[in-house]
């Protein structure tokens, strides 16, 4: 019991103590208030930094995750193999070999795929009565509009019939609808030409937007089999899109479908294959690489701002030591330990540091919060970087708050009662 007593005791003592230090941190920040303010706008701007650049470089990540997922994160894309002459990349073959049968096996033979589309591209003029826009026609099959995550707004999607005979129609993007059609008329069975070449229009897009820097509604989708046959007279296809199954198996979907084509294509073992595979998971990982390292970069850089602050703090609490030399004095006099008056300025030191901390935070999140919504990104919320941010605080203030505290409790009391 009386064992109990006495820890219960020298816990109270140690409360009343931190509670003491915290009250003499306050008093001496208080007498000069200004210097206080202005030593902790280092740590405000150092932590506010780092919290917002941390939140836009995880908003800038996710906003590109969004953006590609949109466009289909389980796409596998097949295009003509790149040529390289002394280990440069000296563009594509030469050699067309990729057919439309060529993504009828795809999608009939892979396990992985659920669908899959002959691509072929072409730009041009689009015209609609007194109305011209220069635009792109996307060539594929029925399926095309599915795989790449694009739903029909008004009309219907082209079939496979269409596809077979070659059909004169086609399926609007809004900003080519919108420029063809400014007066807001339902452009829902109007005739465009693209070249001397008429278009019905038999179906219009929903809105994308714009992703990864190009306008997602900047398009026409037609049959490819129109495209091959009645602009380009050609008998091959530009690129061949599909859709795996799932995201988590898009590598197992490409590595079969480049099995397949090499069977299309009679490839042996040992040559180079005339194609290319890839995902947008690649894609993807490949710029969350990018951005996790930038994001890093400007942490980094906003943390310079985090070392000024901490030597603002040594600097004043070395002002401060040199302020109250008599009054260290004088509770050395009095049985103060130098344990004691370390302990002492580095309260303040931290006090200062977790203060401006705080401030820093809540400032940081309002400065990311406002530019995520300006710029229409997502808002991630990091309690991983405010804990950071509190640690950093705390380390801040005692690290630089240590030096200064030392002296202080190195100081002869005889000498420091002296002191004028």
């Amino acid at each position: 019991m009386l064992k109990k007593k006495r820890i219960f005791v020298s816990l109270k003592i140690k409360i009343m103590n931190i509670i003491n230090l915290f009250k003499i941190a306050c008093k001496a920040l208080l007498r000069n208030k200004t210097r206080a303010l202005l030593t902790m706008l280092g740590i405000v701007i150092g932590i506010a930094s780092v919290i917002a650049m941390v939140g836009l470089g995880e908003s800038s990540s996710q906003a590109i995750n969004n953006q590609i997922t949109s466009t289909g994160a389980n796409m596998i894309m097949v295009r003509r193999a790149t040529q390289q002459q002394g280990g440069v990349n000296i563009g594509s073959t030469n050699v067309q070999t990729l057919t439309g049968k060529d993504a009828e096996a795809i999608a009939r033979q892979s396990p992985y795929i659920t669908k899959a589309s002959p691509v072929v591209n072409t730009g041009g003029q689009l015209i609609s009565g007194s109305n011209n826009w220069p635009g792109n026609l996307q060539g594929g099959n029925e399926h095309l509009t599915s795989i790449r995550n694009y739903e029909i707004e008004q009309g219907r999607n082209f079939t496979e019939y269409d596809v077979r005979i070659a059909a004169k129609v086609c399926i609007v993007g809004k900003t080519v609808a919108d420029n063809l059609f400014p007066d807001g008329e339902n452009p829902i069975g109007k005739t465009i030409r693209f070249g001397n070449i008429p278009f019905k229009i038999i179906g219009t897009l929903v809105e994308k937007g714009n992703q990864l820097g190009q306008d997602q509604d900047d398009t026409v989708i037609v049959p490819y089999s129109t495209v091959q046959k009645r602009i380009l007279a050609i008998n091959y296809v530009h690129s061949i899109m599909a859709s795996a199954i799932s995201d988590d198996l898009a590598i197992e979907a490409a590595a079969d479908v480049e099995r397949i084509l090499q069977a299309q294509h009679r490839i042996k073992e040992g040559q180079d294959n005339d194609f290319e595979v890839s995902t947008q998971q690649e894609l993807l990982d490949m710029l969350t690489n990018v951005m996790s390292m930038l994001s890093l970069l400007l942490a980094a850089i906003a943390s310079i701002s985090l070392i000024v602050g901490g030597i603002g703090i040594m600097n004043i609490m070395y002002v401060t030591v040199t302020e109250r030399t008599k009054e260290i004095g004088l509770r050395m006099s009095i049985g103060a330990r130098n344990s004691d008056i370390k302990l002492q300025f580095l309260t303040e030191s931290a006090f200062l540091s977790l203060l401006g901390g705080t401030i820093g935070i809540a400032f940081g999140l309002s400065l990311y919060y406002g530019v995520t919504a300006a710029m229409d990104w997502p808002f991630v919320a990091s309690f991983q970087a405010v804990f950071i941010a509190f640690a950093v605080c705390t380390a801040t203030g005692i690290f630089f708050g240590w030096y200064p505290a030392r002296k202080a409790a190195s100081l002869d009391p005889i000498i420091a009662l002296r002191y004028e």
